[in-house]
């Protein structure tokens, strides 16, 4: 098999996911990264919905460069004639190329959801296709629960195909809509589909039992030659088949055209984009395109691929556009510093006295809760601090964090700093929405005369986790904050028996390391 297209439906099902919801605004901007990427295929979504309407109308204004929209509906209802029914209406008002219909294949949805006969439903499928194909549409049939009305009659399912073929569909999708097919059943019944029907075949998984992806891939390699998904694995209950791996594992393990080849680069790109549009947290352990993706921590294994990277790497992180991680931390040794300090420029060997001191300092750190794997940032200041090679941008005289609870049951922040910036004192207050927010707008405010770049920089994430819950409100907490600018993202670490303080040490290391990276920008 030489390709294998590839049909994107995270504006339709992968909106379906809990908490996510988009605005037209993201939905554009989502199909014009996927178009950038060169996916064959975007779905837009149901055109009889208001907002998916809009969504057509804004696409036609600014055309899709590299993939076709494709608009999404369902067949005609019961007993109505196709011609009147306003949802098959809408797919053709949308104006697309390509429509994609699904329908009722498992005799138990069509008995008990539908209500209505069965071969009144076979003659829903091929109305509803046999008309857009009069309309000059291309049509994707998506038959729904597709494996598991095999599995309940296999007879019925497969004529539901064929009413779909006769009456001209173009691709017929196969469904495991409920997510619940093992990877071997699901190739024994596509060999058996295909002694049924000629015309070319598509899969859409769900991933109920964390198989979507490799169902995707047992289907291709049984003759399908489109699949379905979403970036992320975005979909209801357990997600969709994630396309980064699809992706990833048709175009490089494979062989198998379904990608630009130099678009390939942009797969890490286009699913933190995804991500942040979506307002989901990356998954770290994402294959191919998670920051843990390509991370090292034990020392075997830094060791290892230091020397031959491929002893605990299955592919070049470049090919996928991520890079590779070695990780800060006790299990590793020395290695790693010795890779921070080569990435600042620092000359150090695994048997210099600094080497030594560092790797003491941060074993003595971790000991206490500090964890630099997950904040490179603070472990360069931790690094260039031991070394000497570090100034202060400021000295801290005093803070001071007051929580107040008024009259109208609101609960107020405030904080107030003392700090001097080359002997020149600055006396600032601000409030926030909790002491952590009130102690950074107010860190801010004081430094934003002497470094205008903060303003450029704000925190995105903030995590906070008891180290010892045996010792209840007395016990240690270590505080991660993820900070970014207009071009990186960085995290820092506090530890500390009292929140603030913690939460005070991963601030300023924040804030801090912005100022090292534009100071070394000049």
């Amino acid at each position: 098999m030489n390709k294998v297209t590839i049909y994107d439906t995270t504006l339709r099902d992968g909106a379906q996911t809990e908490g996510i919801s988009y605005s037209l605004g993201d939905k554009v901007r989502i199909a014009q990264q996927l178009d950038n990427l060169g996916i064959h295929y975007i779905e837009g979504g149901w055109p009889s919905n208001t907002k998916d309407r809009e969504l057509f109308r804004e696409l036609k204004k600014k055309p899709l460069k590299n993939s076709k929209l494709v608009a999404f509906g369902s067949t005609r209802r019961v007993n109505e004639k196709v011609d009147k029914d306003s949802n098959v209406k809408s797919l053709i008002e949308a104006g697309t190329d390509i429509v994609t219909i699904f329908g009722k294949t498992w005799d138990l949805h069509v008995k008990d959801v539908l209500k209505t006969t069965l071969e009144e439903n076979l003659n829903m499928i091929y109305d509803t296709v046999f008309y857009l194909k009069s309309k000059s549409k291309q049509v994707f049939y998506d038959a729904e629960h597709f494996f598991d009305a095999y599995k309940a009659n296999k007879d019925y399912a497969l004529k539901t195909l064929e009413a779909a073929q006769k009456a001209g569909a173009d691709v017929i999708i196969l469904c495991d809509t409920n997510g619940g097919t093992l990877t071997s059943k699901l190739a024994e019944i596509l060999e058996e589909v295909k002694e049924h029907i000629s015309l070319p075949l598509g899969i859409h998984t769900h991933n109920d039992l964390g198989l979507a992806v490799a169902n995707s891939i047992a289907a291709v390699e049984r003759g399908c030659v489109q699949v379905q998904g979403t970036f992320n694995g975005y979909g209801e209950r357990c997600g969709n088949a994630d396309l980064v791996s699809v992706i990833g594992i048709l175009k490089i393990k494979m062989g198998i055209d379904c990608l630009n080849d130099a678009k390939l680069k942009e797969l890490t790109k286009t699913a933190h984009f995804i991500s942040e549009i979506s307002n989901m947290k990356q998954m770290t352990n994402q294959p191919f395109v998670g920051s843990s993706a390509f991370a090292h921590k034990g020392g075997v294994h830094i060791d290892a691929v230091l020397k031959n990277p491929s002893s605990y790497e299955h592919i070049k992180p470049e090919l996928v556009g991520n890079h590779r991680r070695v990780l800060v931390s006790e299990l590793a040794g020395k290695s790693p510093i010795l890779i921070k300090a080569q990435e600042m420029e620092l000359d150090l060997d695994k048997k210099s006295p600094q080497t030594k001191k560092i790797l003491k300092l941060l074993q003595d750190l971790e000991h206490q809760g500090y964890q630099f794997e997950a904040a490179d940032a603070s472990f360069e200041i931790l690094v260039k601090k031991a070394l000497k090679k570090y100034k202060k941008f400021f000295d801290l005289e005093g803070f001071k964090v007051v929580i107040e609870k008024r009259k109208d049951n609101k609960v107020y922040s405030e904080a107030t700093i003392k700090l001097k910036v080359n002997n020149v004192q600055e006396h600032t207050a601000s409030e926030g929405d909790g002491p952590v927010n009130a102690l950074d707008s107010a860190l801010r405010k004081a430094l934003k005369q002497f470094y205008p770049s903060l303003s450029k920089m704000h925190l995105n994430d903030f995590k906070v986790r008891v180290l010892d819950e045996k010792a209840g409100t007395a016990a240690k907490v270590r505080v991660l904050i993820q900070s970014q600018d207009e071009k990186d993202s960085w995290t820092t670490v506090g530890v500390s028996e009292n929140i603030i303080e913690a939460s005070w040490q991963a601030l300023v290391d924040s804030i801090e390391y912005k100022l090292l990276k534009d100071q070394e920008k000049k």
